[in-house]
């Protein structure tokens, strides 16, 4: 059939990781199609050398501030490559424009990916792939899946997929703690507040399983996540290292494998996590649990289940702010239970 497919996918990290379990299932079923990946730049790491992913364009892709020249460029290096076939995991106009200009002949995206808002953005594709089911009913997985299922006709399921590198770094941040203490990875920070969990509600669960077990904990996050993490340390009391800015994102999977266990709040890190098998206790604010939950056996996923919730508003309208139900009413102890159970 289509023998060189580019995929744009210029979301977010943690859509990205799923996005590529739709890649997985197109692999089963063509395993000769070439299939490159157009991402942001600062997700790059997440498809490069990822076993279903052939080539990446990385573009430093911004709604706002993309000049007409680098669009420019971007539509020439596409043409350049000659792709039979273009298929969009969002609905944004850019992308659009961007596969349209290049001539590429087949050109799909859904109906609805991220939200259900009404748009032209389809009116620039050859194929409009009919998603006629609750968004929310399903994981994203799920739903970058259908897209190819429809489209191809096809059966079947994928899994996300992440690259493999070995790293020394991984081995001297990790060389920190003592060979025989218990290894337990944190992510204390959302992308934004309503994903956040309380610094006091973190202390709580560290000093907890810090007195019960010989454990020794590490935060891992961006590098603007780094002086937040700090904050908590600091709340924590101290004795937790900081690794945020510090790796790679294949040096993040490579910790995860190594760890014992992983306790994060809904974020990108928890998907790559996910692709490892780590034992992680996750826990969801205002975020859809069915939707964004780690793919991952060895998880477990908690959440007050606001009747409010999921939602997507900005966090001063929300009606219990400062201290908003949805990550005040997950409480300490239904994380320290989850926590010890996995480290029983």
């Amino acid at each position: 059939m289509y023998k060189n497919i580019l995929v744009n996918a210029l979301v977010n990290l943690g859509d990205v990781v799923l996005a590529s379990s739709a890649l997985d299932l197109i692999k089963k079923n063509f395993p000769d199609t070439k299939i490159t990946m157009l991402v942001k730049k600062i997700v790059e790491d997440a498809v490069k050398d990822n076993p279903v992913v052939d080539d990446v364009i990385a573009f430093e892709y911004s709604a706002r501030k993309n000049s007409l020249g680098k669009m420019y460029s971007i539509i020439k290096e596409i043409r350049r490559r000659n792709f039979d076939l273009a298929i969009s995991f969002d609905r944004k106009l850019r992308p659009a424009l961007i596969t349209f200009a290049a001539g590429i002949p087949r050109r799909v995206c859904p109906t609805k990916i991220f939200e259900s808002t009404k748009s032209r953005v389809p009116l620039l594709y050859t194929d409009v792939i009919k998603i006629d089911y609750d968004l929310f009913s399903k994981p994203q997985a799920e739903n970058f899946q259908e897209i190819v299922r429809r489209f191809f006709k096809i059966e079947g399921h994928g899994n996300p997929q992440f690259p493999k590198k070995f790293s020394p770094n991984v081995g001297k941040l990790l060389n920190q703690i003592p060979a025989d203490k218990i290894k337990i990875a944190l992510c204390v920070k959302g992308t934004f507040p309503l994903k956040t969990y309380p610094k006091e509600y973190f202390a709580e669960v560290v000093n907890f399983l810090r007195q019960k077990y010989n454990a020794g904990f590490f935060i891992i996050g961006a590098p603007n996540d780094r002086a937040y993490a700090e904050e908590v340390i600091a709340e924590i009391g101290g004795g937790v290292l900081n690794f945020c800015g510090e790796t790679s994102l294949p040096d993040l999977a490579e910790i995860f494998r190594r760890a014992d266990l992983f306790i994060t709040v809904d974020t990108g890190a928890m998907h790559i996590a996910a692709t490892t098998g780590i034992k992680t206790v996750a826990f969801f604010g205002c975020s859809p649990i069915v939707r964004y939950s780690p793919l991952n056996e060895n998880s477990v996923v908690l959440s007050s289940k606001e009747p409010c919730c999921p939602c997507h508003i900005r966090e001063k309208e929300c009606p219990s702010y400062p201290k908003p139900n949805c990550l005040y009413n997950v409480k300490p102890s239904k994380i320290i239970d989850a926590a010890v159970n996995f480290l029983s």
